[in-house]
């Protein structure tokens, strides 16, 4: 191990939500300081052509991956090609299985998701990670304004992961990119007070080494000048600034808070909204 952090990329595939699997990641990934995940969330894979896109990104980005799939032959076929891949697998629930099936004496069930009781709340959870996947990184703007929330920002602003641990809460979340040179998309300039639209930023020195980091992950030493540039960052982070100004979307500072906090004081934002709009109904 070098004396500088590490970065590896942090598969988690799974038949329901994820929770299960991200709090197992990042609870063994965080007692590792000098070791950083770039963590890749699959949920909701229960079919054949959902494994093929996990597998394709796995290729893409090799790294260790964990998985809650409850179907043999999906999971002997992740684990097959994650075998020769050479890359590290472990169903997270098999040793749990495995114990409680001895001391029980009793087989288990291949259920995805039978942890969740199936009522409204459940239903809206799973509704709002199919909204939040297939809304990500500004795709199907058409129906954008569906969202509970809408998160803008410029790259590497945790934007993905935010709406996926909202998601897990069932509240329905899009997220929008914005990018040097390209226009703001009219789907989201226009949306008048429906959906509630947060602006998050970071510091220009927290965006320059995240995209380092990422670069260096994904691509060796090869970087982008401007995508790295201090200067070309903090352009980016005004003009997100004149933007949320300019609409009155409220802004989080996430240079400094967690995933976790961050959708703490989206939620918070996201009940006042709603508390305003029954208001003026």
């Amino acid at each position: 191990m070098t004396d500088g952090p590490s970065y590896f990329h942090f598969h988690l595939v799974s038949d329901a939500t994820g929770e299960t699997l991200l709090t197992v990641g990042r609870a063994a990934a965080a007692q590792y300081e000098n070791v950083a995940a770039i963590e890749h969330v699959y949920p909701l894979v229960r079919t054949a052509q959902q494994l093929d896109r996990v597998i394709a990104a796995i290729e893409e980005s090799p790294g260790i991956v964990l998985y809650t799939l409850v179907a043999k032959d999906l999971a002997d076929r992740l684990e097959d090609r994650c075998r020769e891949l050479g890359c590290p697998t472990l169903s997270v629930l098999s040793p749990v299985h495995m114990l409680m099936r001895s001391y029980l004496g009793a087989e288990s069930i291949t259920k995805p998701g039978a942890q969740h009781v199936l009522n409204a709340e459940y239903f809206r959870r799973i509704d709002a990670m199919n909204y939040t996947m297939l809304h990500d990184d500004g795709q199907h703007l058409g129906t954008i304004h569906e969202a509970d929330v809408i998160l803008v920002g410029i790259s590497r602003t945790s934007k993905t992961p935010t709406s996926i641990y909202m998601a897990n809460r069932g509240i329905k979340t899009a997220n929008v990119p914005l990018v040097p040179h390209v226009p703001v998309p009219p789907q989201l300039e226009n949306l008048g007070r429906g959906p509630l639209v947060v602006g998050l930023i970071a510091s220009p020195q927290r965006i320059v080494q995240l995209r380092q980091n990422r670069i260096l992950a994904l691509a060796g030493d090869t970087l982008d000048g401007a995508y790295v540039d201090e200067d070309q960052v903090s352009e980016e982070i005004a003009f997100s600034r004149k933007l949320c100004g300019r609409h009155e979307w409220p802004i989080i500072d996430v240079t400094r808070r967690s995933i976790e906090e961050t959708a703490a004081a989206i939620v918070r934002l996201y009940d006042d909204h709603r508390k305003a709009q029954r208001d003026e109904q």
